[in-house]
Formats: C-alpha cells, structure tokens, sequence
C-alpha cells in the first residue's frame, strides 16, 4: 500500500474545504476531495495536480447519509490503504433570521449537514483509524468563530458550531487509547464566495450594517496542514484564526 499519508477533505468543492484539499496535495498527501457535486471536486483535483506521487480522488458523497459516508470512507482505505486526517469541513449557513421566523427546515436542514454530517464522518474516520495498522490517526473539526460567539439571527448555524466543540472535546478524550487526536479550528472572515458578503456589509450586534475585515483562504489552509502535520503525540485542541480587525474580542 502508499506509504504516502492520506487525508479526507469534506466540502472540498468549493471554499475553505478546497483551499485546504488542494493544499494537502501540494504538501505531498493524498487527499479525497468529499461534496455532494462530482464536477466541481474533479475540477478542484484536476487544479491540485499532483505532488510526490500524492494526488487526489474525487468522490461525491452526501454527509447526512450513513451509507454513504460509510462508502466513502471504504473508498478512501480502497484508493489509498489509510486514513491519517479527516477535515471534518463541510456545513451550510443562513441568512441572518430571528428564531421565530426560521423555517423548522432550516433548522433540520443545519443540523443534519453541520452536526450530523460531522458526527457521521468523524464515525466512520474514528473506525476506520481504529482498525488499521499502525493504529491513529487525527480528526480537525471546523468549529467556526460562532462556536464562541453568535452573530445577531444565526440560532440553528450557533446551535451546531457550539455543539461541535463537544464533539471536538469528547472524541479527543475517547480518542486517547487508540492514538487519534481530535482539535478544532475556529475560522474568521476567510474570504470564500459565501463570506463575501462581509466585504459590503453584515448585521452588527447594535443594529447595524457594516462592513467588515476579511483575510486569504490561504491562512486556514497552512493552519490546518499545520496542525495535521504534528506527531500524534501532540495536539491542537483549539485554533482560532481569524482578520485581525474583524469585530469578534471587541464589544459587539
């Protein structure tokens, strides 16, 4: 089998997820590019090219559904012998809406992609890094900066990144006897289509529309190959990196 280490990368279609897939190629890891849409992972494989051998696959896969999360991750140990890393990326948002007029669906549609989705995949890596030999391996979450502090109307997208944490915190410590380490990282402003809207203005905790501090996807990128490059004997529990000036420590 590859002696070359295997990450698995989900909402590697677009965004975060495809900065960072395309990043853990060029570092020389095989990587399986995870969406719902094939077209657009073969488009991010074919732009990571390879590296040292390394190169990526393309499989589409829909998070919300055991047996299909369950399949890719078989496909990955089938294409590459093992699983080192899962970035547990993948989520959907909501535009800004008061809890009494969410839509119930909005809720059930976030909590099984944000939550669910992540439950699913951090199953089926924990499993598979369990089984294999040698045993280990490392889960990164993608918490957001809304795992610690909410934006005026995000109630179902706040419910799930702070209910991640708790995912993020118990599969560290359930993760101990078998050698797989769990850490999150909290993002910030990283400019990807869905975050532009922050460029020309976004509610405020005043009341407000302001525009606000954005940074290059690239960071989140070299901190999550930063943290999966560690030996699994040490640990980011937490990351956060964030635009230095956007208003997340000052007073909303």
């Amino acid at each position: 089998m590859d002696s070359i280490k295997t990450a698995v990368v989900t909402g590697a279609g677009t965004g975060i997820g495809k900065a960072v897939a395309i990043e853990f190629v060029r570092k020389g890891w095989n990587t399986v590019f995870v969406g719902r849409r094939a077209a657009l992972l073969e488009e991010a494989v074919a732009q990571a090219g390879s590296q040292g051998g390394a190169r990526g696959l393309a499989q589409a896969c829909d998070i919300t559904r055991e047996d299909e999360v369950d399949a890719l991750f078989d496909a990955a140990v089938k294409a590459f012998g093992r699983v080192d890393v899962l970035f547990n990326n993948a989520g959907m948002s909501h535009k800004s809406t008061l809890i009494d007029e969410t839509p119930v669906s909005v809720w059930n549609d976030m909590v099984g992609v944000n939550l669910t989705g992540s439950f699913l995949c951090a199953r089926a890596a924990f499993r598979t890094m369990r089984k294999q030999t040698p045993m280990g391996g490392r889960i990164i979450n993608n918490g957001s900066v809304s795992a610690h502090a909410p934006r005026p109307g995000t109630v179902p997208y706040t419910a799930t990144k702070h209910a991640i944490t708790g995912l993020t915190k118990t599969l560290a410590l359930d993760g101990r006897p078998f050698d797989i380490a769990c850490g999150q990282i909290d993002i910030g402003n990283a400019l990807t289509d869905m975050a532009r809207p922050m460029t020309v203005g976004v509610p405020q905790a005043n009341g407000t529309m302001a525009a606000e501090a954005v940074m290059n996807v690239q960071q989140v990128a070299d901190s999550v190959l930063y943290m999966a490059g560690l030996p699994l004997d040490a640990n980011v529990l937490f990351m956060t990196v964030m635009a230095t000036k956007m208003p997340f420590v000052g007073r909303g």
